[in-house]
């Protein structure tokens, strides 16, 4: 049987079943999203004279669920057309609705009753050969359809999303015996394709992978520092980016997730193990009980492990005293000396081989217990160490899983210091040992190999996967220097990565990409300009700048415009195609690289946005002009052109700094346009991107011809200036603002010249650097980037 999924149902509207839906809307699915009718009225309802009958009142909980959608932070839809694809409905009067769904998934109370109830009513309404899963984090998913009928049962199966859904890459797939293979391969694919998730497949055990552990290691944090004597705070200094965790490190990290839901899926664990031992662990503190039952459950009650004071301080919870203190950080020797290597690995290792310190102590003391649980469930929760590594990895934000971190330290010097320990290791550890391999995993001609009973398996990657480091490590690189490389990624296409601090543009950039498209007119199908580090592009290399300009060379940094501008161009009518391959953050020269291109390829999570106002400049790379001729061109054929709503609309987005929250988002904004795409899955960007370029030359690419830019001339540089000045006027920007404002409005009104006046791209541009220049030489200006370098954020002066 051939499956597709077009139409989903999602019963339960809370935080989590809403989220599931944002979702699937924001993929472009069609979803109905189901939720009980009330059995009261409210106040309001009542004073309007309402009846549990009336529509409104019947609809209430769902209907506010999805307005709360709008609301939520971070948002969980892309754009708020996705609220257009969910469709509200009620379990008594629409279960008929059922019948339409291709996937229905189940997201209500953690309650094995209340699910089998709800199981009886779906088997009634679904349509034969309907997708059915339930989003249960550690109910058993054999237990909810024992009663359900034999179809029901092929086509059902766990498929445990992580909150925020859109935001957390894990989607645990747990079939039951009865579980179709047809119906989990296909769940697979949907999940990666579609839903652009990292996929693993769980045992149908308590809290299934990534729960199971990560409590685990949670309540073995916070043993360890009762037993030791640490502070939160000092214990949370340790346990974040130094041993490869989110900056939320551990109890931040509780205090967002809420610790009535960690006491719950804790409490899970241990009312469905025996063995005494780890019983033992899964016993929550009773000073965690405490602070549920005094309402002190983390970010959604205002206080848990920290509060923010009104002075906007925030203290740290004494958990002998429970009472507030002023937070502490743990500074010891061996932190010091991990701060210091490169690359998390590294960190690790030196972090945790410094006995008799008081930081490697307790890392060592936190580290050993979960990679001895780790191995001890191999079997038992998944059935090999690369689903537990990625499901710690994609569900809790670990940059090394448990098996990759016994890798990092070393497994033979580990397991030696845990036997000196008098602590026992899993036996098929020791037998690895045994047969003379070092580690869990090991390379091999750019592929990946994992350790699996009594020998090593390759590692299955969805082929839409690039991985640049493999590559270079086969082909190496065709050039590079130390902003940049050329990689040649197959089929005649080569990528361009950029690898600087922050990936910001330098003229080392500047001078890769110049040879780069050099290189690949003569030799390459096309190029695709991408990266895998933590952004695309953070935007052009802001020190440098100020350093010049606070030195006056004024020349220097007309010559560095100049050759910024001349790269973009050379993007934009390269004879090769060009796509760029945007991710997360894109800004001011990201964006500037990613418009002049023959295309984009963007990751559904990218912000892109013009930000230089922010630092007191303008664009001066050529993305003025870009974003307006993008918008130009973005208009239907026959329409006539409005110039002015056009040039304003520019004018907005560049002096407001508007980033796009979504790649969604930038295409609406006008950063994208009809020639682009937007992939699915984030790690297939460079895949899709590659498909592009080679699509556009099969084509027969032509590079575009030279164009003239009308522009609104001296009429429209009146309204954009009347506008910026009521805002001054009015308090809400200062007399900097205003001048940058007038900067910007000269430029894309192309100077004082008639309305509707086509002028060269290199008059824009000459524009853009004259402003850019004198805005920089300005003391404020200077001050504004200052403040950024140090501080992070604008200043407004």
């Amino acid at each position: 049987m051939t499956y597709s999924i077009k139409r989903a149902a999602v019963i339960g509207s809370g935080v989590m079943g809403s989220g599931i839906a944002a979702h699937l809307a924001n993929a472009g699915l069609s979803v109905t999203m189901f939720d009980r009718v009330p059995d009261s009225l409210t106040d309001k309802e009542k004073k309007q004279g309402f009846t549990l009958e009336d529509k409104k009142v019947r609809y209430r909980i769902v209907e506010e669920s999805k307005k709360k959608l709008l609301k939520q932070k971070p948002s969980p839809i892309t754009s708020k057309k996705s609220l257009e694809l969910i469709q509200v409905a009620n379990l008594e009067d629409d279960l008929a609705l059922l019948s339409e769904a291709d996937w229905i998934v189940e997201v209500i109370v953690e309650n094995l009753e209340a699910k089998k109830e709800l199981f009886k009513k779906v088997d009634a309404h679904r349509r034969t050969g309907a997708i059915i899963s339930s989003n249960t984090s550690g109910i058993s998913v054999e237990a909810m359809i024992a009663d359900s009928s034999e179809d029901m049962q092929e086509h059902f199966l766990g498929t445990h999303f992580f909150n925020p859904p859109r935001y957390l890459k894990l989607l645990e797939v747990i079939p039951t015996d009865k579980t179709r293979t047809e119906v989990l391969s296909f769940m697979k694919t949907f999940g990666e394709d579609v839903l652009g998730k990292g996929v693993v497949e769980a045992k149908d055990t308590p809290n299934f992978i990534a729960n199971r552990i990560g409590t685990y290691g949670l309540l073995v944090t916070v043993q360890e520092m009762e037993k030791q004597g640490l502070s939160v705070g000092e214990v949370d200094s340790i346990t974040g980016p130094l041993i490869g965790r989110p900056k939320s490190a551990t109890f931040r990290t509780l205090d967002v997730v809420g610790i009535d839901t960690f006491y719950h899926v804790a409490n899970n664990v241990y009312h469905h193990v025996s063995d005494p031992k780890e019983k033992g662990i899964f016993t929550v503190p009773d000073f965690l009980k405490q602070m549920i039952d005094k309402g002190w459950i983390g970010a959604k009650s205002g206080k848990g492990f920290y509060e923010k004071k009104k002075d906007r301080t925030i203290v740290e919870i004494n958990p002998s005293t429970l009472e507030y203190q002023e937070r502490k950080k743990l500074k010891t020797a061996a932190v010091e000396l991990a701060k210091q290597e490169k690359g998390v690995k590294r960190k690790m290792k030196a972090l945790v081989n410094q006995k008799g310190d008081k930081a490697s102590d307790f890392i060592w003391s936190i580290i050993k217990p979960v990679l001895l649980y780790s191995a001890d469930l191999v079997g038992e929760i998944a059935d090999d160490v690369v689903s537990i590594d990625d499901a710690m990895k994609w569900g809790f934000g670990w940059e090394l899983g448990p098996f990759e971190i016994w890798d990092a330290i070393g497994v033979s010097a580990a397991v030696e210091r845990i036997q000196d320990e008098d602590t026992a290791v899993p036996s098929w550890v020791l037998d690895m040992l045994e047969e003379g391999n070092e580690t869990f995993y090991k390379q091999e001609k750019g592929d990946s190999y994992f350790y699996h009973e009594d020998g090593y398996k390759q590692k299955e990657v969805n082929k839409k996967e690039i991985s640049l480091a493999a590559i270079k490590e086969q082909k190496g690189v065709i050039k590079k220097n130390t902003g940049a490389s050329l990689i040649d990624i197959g089929d005649g296409v080569a990528l361009l990565e950029f690898h600087s601090r922050s990936n910001a543009i330098g003229l080392d950039i500047i001078q890769m990409v110049n040879e780069s498209i050099e290189e690949v007119n003569k030799n390459y199908k096309g190029l695709v300009i991408g990266n895998q580090g933590k952004n695309f592009c953070v935007g052009a290399n802001l020190a440098m700048m100020l350093m010049e300009a606070q030195d006056d060379n004024i020349f220097e940094l007309d010559l560095v415009i100049r050759q910024f501008q001349n790269m973009t161009m050379n993007i934009k009518y390269s004879d090769r195609p060009v796509v760029a391959a945007p991710f997360n953050m894109t800004l001011g020269g990201g964006a500037e690289v990613s418009l002049p291109a023959a295309a984009i390829q963007a990751s559904p999570e990218t912000y892109m946005g013009l930000v230089e106002f922010g630092v007191g400049l303008i664009p001066g790379g050529g993305g003025t002009k870009e974003l307006y001729l993008k918008e130009l061109r973005n208009l239907p054929e026959g329409v006539n052109i409005d110039l002015t709503k056009i040039a304003n609309d520019v004018f907005e987005k560049v002096a407001m700094a508007k980033v796009s929250t979504s790649a969604k988002e930038a295409m609406e904004n006008g950063y994208l346009n009809k020639n682009d795409r937007i992939s699915r899955n984030p790690d297939h960007v460079l895949y899709d991107a590659k498909k592009r370029v080679l699509s556009l030359f099969n084509e027969g690419y032509e590079k575009p011809v030279r164009e003239k830019i009308p522009v609104v001339g001296e009429a429209g540089y009146a309204a954009m200036v009347m506008g910026a000045k009521s805002l001054h006027y009015g308090g809400y920007a200062s007399e900097h603002d205003l001048k940058i404002a007038e900067k910007l409005a000269y430029v894309l009104s192309g100077g004082r010249i008639k309305e509707g006046t086509e002028i060269d791209e290199q008059v824009m541009l000459d524009l853009e650097r004259e402003a850019f220049l004198s805005l920089i030489a300005e003391p404020l200006t200077q001050q504004r980037m200052q403040h950024m370098l140090v501080k992070g954020k604008p200043l407004r002066n």
